[in-house]
């Protein structure tokens, strides 16, 4: 017996291992085999950018660093399952042939009682020369007077055209927050919004500090757990996304305002992504609100509060890449110098264009049609999955996402990446839920983060292309239930390793 009275197994060498011990090291052993055995697993790691870090010396691999000092930072989610679907015969001429239940962005086209779409874009002269690096000044002064009536109203401190800097895309505006915050401790949620790994990763400035937020709690960010964290941790900024990707989830209201008084009161810079503002699904059917931490900033110019936004989610443009930054004056001159270095400005035609859409008459428009139309199809995407034995357990009440937990389902099935493996055999795309772990240093075996037996379903498609994806989904519960798992997690197509073959399908 050992001192602590647990029983000591005596190996092949004679000499005894304590069983804590023993079992810590055969879980190690037994976890590193499933990833190493696993198909899915292999065709991941083997892609440029994702092989593990830290575990064993790191060689260089002559397909990643083909130019000296280059290395591959690790494409998001959406890029890589991109690949894999391209691999699997996906092609852009022919995407009509998938249901892609991946995709970060939603539907382009003209939903009921929306306003129109935008057909043409107006090219005046002075708009083929390039745009300030803060943006046209009528659009941040649309924007900033957008979000004083939606949010602002009767408060003394209003936003100006000094408080918004349009961007390039979201990312874009993120890269210049990032660029610009100094050597700090900075908090982020695991689940999240993918690229953050790749901003923290990429900007060395900024030590990450990871808070696992449970199901239990909604996946909702713990307003008490922060304010503990910064005084322990001395954290400086946090980074989080309000709705939330990839959980469907939000807080508003009391919590919303009760966080901006803990960055405001500890002096810690709270950055909000708050693309899905408008994708709010109320039970009493009261359409039209939508969430932003500008509703509780008591001064524009002194309360450490950053918010991201843009047309890409809201106002259903994604491809027009025009988005801002919030935020007090002296933060946006400093996005302006950041900007001159990173990505020269949002296009100056696309700016213009975009002054109209932030009318509010027609925003509240936009909003009611946009919300009655996302809720009927997350309400559809729902139940077709509780009839095919896929209970969410925490359905979403914003953004366009179900978080769905696959460990009740028989393996290799009930992990991610051999999910997503198998419906790309059915033309179908998912997000395995790995990606929305946000692991900086890229050092987590994949079957210990809490993010692997998740995948995101996307309802941001339109309802036909939900069905063919669900009707996929069913195929493969089928096949497992028919075959049993030997049929599954094999016989994946390799990944596409050239340029010429991507062009080919582009």
């Amino acid at each position: 017996m050992s001192l602590s009275g647990t029983s000591t197994p005596t190996g092949r060498s004679g000499r005894s291992t304590p069983l804590h011990l023993r079992d810590v090291v055969h879980d190690i052993i037994r976890h590193y085999r499933h990833e190493k055995d696993s198909e899915a697993h292999r065709i991941f790691r083997q892609s440029a950018g994702h092989k593990p870090k830290g575990s064993l010396p790191q060689t260089v691999n002559p397909d990643e660093e083909t130019v000296p000092g280059i290395e591959h930072p690790g494409s998001t989610g959406v890029i890589y399952c991109s690949d894999r679907a391209m691999a699997n015969g996906f092609s852009y001429a022919s995407s009509h042939e998938w249901a892609n239940l991946g995709q970060g962005a939603p539907e382009v086209g003209q939903i009921p009682d929306a306003p129109a779409r935008p057909t043409s874009i107006p090219l005046p002269e002075d708009s083929l020369e390039y745009a300030p690096t803060t943006g046209v000044k009528a659009l941040r002064e649309a924007v900033a007077e957008l979000y004083n009536h939606q949010y602002r109203e009767g408060k003394l401190s209003q936003y100006t055209f000094e408080n918004v800097c349009i961007v390039p895309g979201g990312r874009a505006g993120l890269s210049r927050v990032a660029a610009v915050v100094g050597d700090v401790y900075c908090s982020y949620q695991i689940p999240d919004y993918t690229a953050y790994d790749q901003v923290l990763s990429a900007f060395k400035r900024l030590v990450p500090v990871p808070t696992a937020l449970d199901a239990e709690n909604h996946y909702r960010l713990d307003v008490d757990q922060i304010r503990k964290d910064i005084r322990t941790q001395g954290l400086e900024v946090i980074l989080a996304s309000n709705p939330r990707n990839p959980t469907g989830q939000v807080i508003q209201g009391e919590e919303l305002k009760a966080l901006v008084n803990v960055a405001r009161d500890s002096a810690a810079t709270l950055i909000m992504d708050e693309f899905y503002s408008w994708y709010m699904y109320p039970e009493d059917e009261n359409y039209g609100h939508s969430v932003s931490s500008a509703r509780y900033i008591d001064n524009v110019d002194q309360d450490p509060v950053v918010i991201v936004n843009g047309l890409t989610k809201n106002w259903r443009l994604p491809g027009w890449r025009v988005c801002w930054v919030l935020g007090p004056k002296n933060l946006i001159t400093a996005l302006s110098q950041s900007g001159s270095f990173l990505d020269g400005g949002a296009n100056h035609p696309l700016q213009l264009a975009a002054i109209p859409l932030l009318d509010p008459d027609r925003v509240l428009q936009e909003k009611v049609a946009l919300q009655k139309h996302f809720k009927h199809k997350r309400d559809h995407v729902l139940q077709r999955l509780e009839a095919l034995g896929l209970k969410v357990a925490v359905p979403p009440v914003a953004t366009f996402y179900i978080w769905l937990n696959l460990e009740q389902l028989p393996a290799p099935l009930n992990n991610g990446l051999t999910f997503f493996e198998e419906l790309l055999k059915e033309k179908t795309i998912v997000i395995p839920g790995i990606f929305f772990d946000i692991n900086p240093a890229h050092r987590r075996n994949l079957f210990h983060s809490p993010c692997h037996h998740f995948v995101r379903l996307s309802f941001g498609p339109p309802l036909e292309d939900l069905d063919k994806g669900l009707d996929a989904i069913g195929r493969v519960l089928r096949k497992a239930k028919k075959e049993g798992g030997s049929a599954l997690g094999h016989s994946y197509k390799k990944s596409i390793d050239s340029v010429h073959q991507i062009d080919q399908l582009v």
